[in-house]
């Protein structure tokens, strides 16, 4: 820039003007003198820079800038980079996404996506992030897509991708498609740690919105933060004072708490090892400030994974122990960071014994003198409460709500509400705590609040004459607004069960709302009014004071005030009362419905950008997750309590009981397809049946194999145990990377299987890596288990097999006398305990023989009982099927018609489902014929 002397001369006579006068009118001459030459149309590169150069220096000083952005999109396509460079830093300042320009710059970034130079893939990427909007993310969200994914890529390349991407998800998800999920999981892997920085960072944004989608991505996380925290295997460049990449480690951290705690018990152990080995660097404090908040970063982000993971008590009750000496920290992150984590706790702990402890400091909290920690005290008191300590809170918080910061009074009035009515165990505890609230918090009372303590009221009868009786001692004081309301409706009402009270008269009634209508907003009096109507029909004898009151307001200026008074004026003075009698007539309870308290509370923490996986309000309120889950969606909650004795609801008089919160969670687009799951027997790679058939009966053997690699399997099976080996070979000359393995079981919970180790992510050429998966049969199954494996050499390569873990391993063979196999037989008998099926060959070949079916019956673990069955063509056999608590006596009887090619098999056994999935099992294979005789 220094090169441009007109340029420098320019900003130092602006910064020279004494007056902004003086600086605008250099300015309009300036601009005067970039138009004229704009329009002679004989300007170099050189040129065009420099004037588009002062073009933006006088925008960013705030002017208005209305031409020269046609000269700013043609030097994007300058093959300079200095030109190119001006170019799209104009672009970015001077257009938008719906600029009527946007379009002409489309294909000339799409070449620089496509270009070999990464500084021009860079600015390229730059102009997308900034500029955003549909039209250009539809346009080039591929182009992005494959520069993150090339291997050809430089790394900076690979960040500024990811970040790009991430940017377009937010403002328009569909430009990331779904397809994409398992290639951007394996970017996780990355040796450089910059790219796996914004590569998580993507990923985290996508696993919130599409769970299932990028599920793999759980493993990943769990492996790479023990390879950074165990392993140590990490550039010395992203130490940062003593800590690896904190920021990595907090991302992977809180990526594992969006998925529910894996059943693989190798992942739960390299998860283990990684918390304890963070648990352990924290042990002491360091004396440097950066090394410490960077490792309290880390630790508290562990510290909610544990809480998550919730896998033992006494952890549970030493993280409890902890937290505690955490909120009461000098320090003003470190006791926030600890209330936030107290909170998640209470938000899974089975008791809450533990945090009562330290309810004294929770509740010394409220006056600390950071704002942000007040906030995390209040969310952990409302969190914490229960039968026991209601009392106790909800008398301190009344009293802090009298000198509490303006910013958290009316989030308090809704916790302090909630608390009330969910924790009240005496009906006049409730009308006094709640009166009392309204009455302190004056105009910090949302709407919801009153209205809820309404329709409490009206559905509790023991509560109705107490809470009118309170309500008008309220009314002759000086009482604020909401209490008007409440008072006016509740003695409308239920004003009739006390007015023999002494001070409670139908005169001091009416007197009392009265002096009200002078200080009350029009919305108040309208109310009043409607009370006064009420009165008409319940105390007749102050009819001539209330008709006084309704001539008076049907003259008011406001329309709503004087038609609502003439209509009550000519009610009431009708010839008869039978239609004033059945208007006025007592209102219905109302339905039982979730409280609107919690809807209100839970939508100030929708639409963030990062939600959490529980919600603030103890166990209960994280008691199930399509709950949670629908709270942080959309902002909305149900309860899970009501307040004790609520017994008239609609229900209860015969009609369904209705939700306000029904239509809150209901998708109106209809049900969505669920995400293919690439894992599964419908996604089988080609010629998968070659190596699965070939391992059908043999123990060990190849599964699978291309140019590539090599899947070699070796099985062993005692009992209902087996374990399966898997050994996966580079045949290539040059590495890969990121090798995944993902399971898919169809049969569980019949057949459970755990790995024991995962295979590396990175084979060297001819080298081999291995997983050892444990089997056990819990059951009969007969869908055999998938398991998908990908990997990087280059583009992403995936294989889709079917791994030969077949209810057959798990049988053992069994020798019967013919007397014995017969009496058995019959005592077994029919149907659910027999499955009976009928089937010819498939293929080309149509042909079987005995000895080719007698070999295939004894490869499925059946003893053969010879001279058993009067027809010597029929084959019998019995077996035993072994599985985790017990065993079953299978006995099976095979008609084969070699003629006609075809097969009638009858399966006995003493367990429902095993001859049902032993038939179709034999069926599958034997209709095969003679094609699997080698």
């Amino acid at each position: 820039m220094s090169s441009m002397r007109g340029l420098v001369q320019f900003i130092a006579d602006l910064r020279n003007a004494r007056a902004r006068e003086l600086e605008e009118k250099r300015v309009n001459k300036e601009l005067a003198n970039i138009r004229q030459k704009f329009k002679s149309g004989s300007l170099n590169g050189y040129q065009k820079k420099k004037y588009v150069c002062k073009l933006l220096y006088v925008y960013i000083q705030g002017y208005d800038v209305d031409f020269g952005h046609l000269e700013a999109v043609n030097l994007i396509s300058s093959p300079k980079y200095s030109e190119k460079q001006i170019g799209y830093l104009a672009v970015t300042l001077f257009l938008h996404e719906q600029h009527e320009l946007i379009h002409l710059v489309v294909n000339s970034i799409r070449k620089d996506l496509l270009d070999h130079h990464e500084l021009n893939n860079c600015l390229a990427l730059h102009a997308v992030a900034n500029v955003g909007g549909r039209e250009l993310g539809e346009a080039l969200g591929g182009e992005v897509h494959r520069l993150l994914i090339s291997p050809t890529s430089k790394a900076f390349v690979k960040k500024k991708a990811a970040l790009t991407l991430l940017r377009l998800y937010r403002k328009y998800p569909g430009i990331v498609r779904n397809e994409w999920a398992e290639r951007i999981i394996s970017i996780m892997d990355d040796p450089d740690m910059g790219v796996t920085l914004s590569v998580t960072s993507l990923v985290m944004a996508l696993a919130q919105d599409l769970p299932e989608e990028y599920k793999g991505s759980y493993v990943k996380a769990a492996q790479r933060l023990k390879r950074i925290v165990v392993d140590n295997d990490i550039a010395p460049d992203y130490l940062y004072y003593r800590v690896p990449c904190p920021w990595i480690q907090v991302k992977l951290l809180r990526l594992l708490q969006y998925y529910p705690p894996s059943e693989d018990s190798h992942v739960r152990e390299i998860i283990r090892d990684s918390l304890q080995q963070i648990m352990q660097a924290a042990m002491e404090t360091p004396k440097n400030v950066q090394q410490n908040n960077a490792q309290n970063a880390v630790l508290f982000e562990a510290i909610n994974l544990l809480i998550h993971l919730d896998s033992e008590h006494n952890l549970m009750m030493q993280i409890s122990t902890r937290l505690g000496k955490y909120i009461q920290s000098r320090e003003t992150n470190v006791r926030y960071l600890g209330l936030d984590a107290m909170t998640h706790f209470a938000a899974r702990a089975e008791t809450l014994d533990p945090i009562k402890k330290h309810q004294n400091i929770i509740l010394g909290s409220l006056r600390d003198r950071d704002i942000s920690v007040r906030r995390k005290g209040l969310d952990l008191l409302y969190s914490m409460c229960d039968t026991s300590n209601a009392g106790p809170i909800v008398n301190e918080l009344l009293r802090y709500l009298q000198t509490a910061d303006y910013a958290i009074r009316e989030e308090m009035v809704l916790k302090v509400a909630i608390l009330t009515e969910k924790y009240a165990t005496d009906a006049q505890w409730y009308i006094d705590m709640t009166l009392k609230l309204l009455s302190l918090a004056g105009e910090h009372v949302n709407e919801e609040v009153w209205q809820r303590v309404i329709q409490i009221v009206t559905n509790n009868e023991e509560l109705q004459a107490y809470a009118a009786h309170t309500l008008l001692g309220y009314l002759k004081t000086d009482c604020h607004e909401s209490l008007v309301k409440i008072g006016c409706y509740v003695l409308g009402e239920f004003g009739h069960l006390v007015a023999e009270n002494p001070g409670s008269s139908p005169i001091e009634q009416f007197l009392a709302l009265q002096a009200k209508m002078f200080t009350s907003s029009d919305n108040a009096r309208a109310m009043i009014l409607s009370s006064f109507v009420k009165f008409v029909n319940l105390f007749p004898e102050i009819k001539p004071q209330l008709l006084q009151i309704f001539r008076l307001y049907s003259h008011s200026p406001d329309s709503e005030l004087q038609q609502r008074a003439f209509e009550y004026l000519s009610l009431a003075t009708l010839p008869t009362d039978d239609l004033l009698r059945t208007v006025c007539d007592e209102m219905p309870p109302f339905s039982d419905r979730a409280s609107i308290l919690l809807s209100r509370l839970h939508q100030k923490t929708a639409g963030t950008t990062e939600r959490k996986t529980w919600v603030v309000g103890g166990k209960a309120a994280n008691a199930d997750k399509q709950e949670v889950l629908m709270a942080q969606n959309t902002g909305l909650k149900r309860s899970f309590t009501t307040i004790v004795n609520s017994t008239r609801t609609g229900a209860a008089n015969g009609s369904p009981a209705s939700s306000s919160g029904d239509l809150a969670g209901l998708d109106l687009s209809g049900p969505s397809a669920p995400p293919p799951n690439m894992a599964s027997a419908a996604h089988l790679t080609p010629e998968w049946d070659v190596g699965f058939n070939r391992l059908y009966f043999n123990q060990e053997g190849v599964l699978f194999e291309d140019a590539q690699i090599q899947v070699g399997l070796r099985s062993e099976y005692r009992g209902p145990m087996g374990v399966v080996k898997l050994y996966i070979s580079n045949k290539s000359t040059y590495p890969i990377g990121s090798l995944t393995t993902t399971l898919d079981n169809p049969a569980s919970p019949n057949l459970k299987i755990d790995t024991k180790n995962l295979p590396e992510p990175s084979v060297v050429s001819a080298g081999q890596t291995q997983q050892t998966l444990f089997c056990s049969a819990h059951g009969p199954f007969a869908a055999a288990p998938t398991i998908r494996i990908s990997y990087l050499a280059g583009a992403l390569q995936a294989y889709t097999l079917q791994l030969p873990i077949l209810m057959h391993r798990y049988m053992d063979p069994s020798a019967l006398s013919a007397e014995e196999f017969f009496k058995r037989w019959r005592q077994i008998g029919g149907a659910p305990l027999e499955s009976q099926k009928t089937f010819g060959l498939i293929g080309k070949n149509k042909s079987i023989n005995e000895a080719f079916t007698r070999k295939m019956v004894e490869n499925f673990a059946w003893r053969i009982l010879d001279d058993v069955d009067p027809n010597p063509k029929n084959i019998v056999g019995c077996a035993v099927f072994q599985f985790e608590g017990g065993k079953t006596g299978c006995l099976m009887r095979l008609e084969p018609n070699y003629e006609k090619a075809m097969y009638r098999i009858t399966i006995r056994a003493t367990q429902e489902g095993v001859p049902q999935a032993l038939t179709r099992q034999m069926e599958q294979k034997l209709a095969q014929g003679i094609v699997d005789r080698s």
